[in-house]
């Protein structure tokens, strides 16, 4: 069965699920960021993980871990994994070169009792699927194809609000928006189609735009429990508009994930979201 949540771990991204980055390299080029010339440096990228997942445990967050396999470079990102919620998990449909890391991804759900849904069309797990609350921020048109939607609203009982980025640098929701409680959202607006601009503005939430510059360098590409915020300490602008609305912000290196075109909301998968 699936471990309930801790009376003592933050009701939000308080429980995440996290690989490593042992096997991280640049094989394959699935995204604008990557560049097979341009590899990470294996010890400090190892080094840029264990300090996330330290952060993490710091700020009171339990932390699961499914190692990687040898034959799945991009395994470290494991927010691409699918979608769980109630003890359900809506797996991946990855591109091509990222699928070997599924039958890893469902050996780990199955074994601890989760109810396995496979998904019947392409889709980026967590990276383009948001929660908020009862919401869930859901993206399309890169990696994702938007007839998840309600099939994520139907398996998982969330409110869905479709989102398109508004080219490939934002191949997942998760580099132009992130989640900071469920009642503030961070977000670059030229990340966005027009009509999902006019549906973010309409959500009736405190949003805090984000210059494209910093969003290029995964600034909202951050894990936050509503109290810490876990996120790249390449911008600092943002990092202190965080902390001038109380939040405790920690800052970390993340320059070798980036060379995979991910940061540190990429590297984990919540397993509980609040709702």
């Amino acid at each position: 069965m699936t471990a309930a949540r801790s009376r003592t771990e933050p009701a939000l991204n308080g429980h995440l699920l996290v690989s490593d980055a042992e096997h991280f390299r640049v094989d394959f080029e699935i995204n604008p960021y990557m560049s097979t010339r341009d590899q990470p440096d294996p010890c400090a990228a190892r080094a840029e993980h264990a300090g996330i997942v330290r952060a993490h445990r710091a700020a009171g967050r339990r932390v699961e871990r499914l190692p990687s396999a040898p034959d799945c470079p991009d395994m470290v990102f494991t927010a691409n994994a699918g979608l769980a919620c109630g003890g359900q998990v809506v797996l991946a449909r990855l591109p091509g070169p990222r699928r070997p890391e599924t039958p890893h991804h469902r050996a780990w759900f199955e074994a601890r009792g989760y109810t396995v849904v496979d998904a019947p069309y392409d889709f980026s797990g967590q990276g383009d699927a948001l929660p908020c609350g009862p919401l869930l921020l859901a993206g399309s048109g890169h990696r994702t194809d938007a007839r998840m939607h309600p099939f994520l609203a139907d398996r998982l009982g969330y409110e869905v609000v479709s989102l398109r980025t508004a080219g490939p640098l934002w191949y997942d929701l998760d580099l132009a928006l992130g989640v900071v409680s469920p009642d503030l959202l961070l977000w670059c607006p030229e990340a966005f189609e027009p009509d999902s601009r006019s549906l973010i503005r309409a959500l009736g939430l405190e949003l805090v735009e984000v210059a494209e510059s910093d969003a290029r360098r995964f600034a909202l590409n951050l894990i936050s429990d509503g109290r810490t915020v876990t996120m790249t300490d390449r911008a600092p602008r943002v990092a202190a508009l965080l902390r001038a609305r109380g939040l405790t912000v920690v800052e970390l290196p993340t320059a070798q994930l980036a060379k995979g075109g991910g940061g540190v909301r990429c590297t984990a998968l919540t397993l509980h979201p609040a709702r």
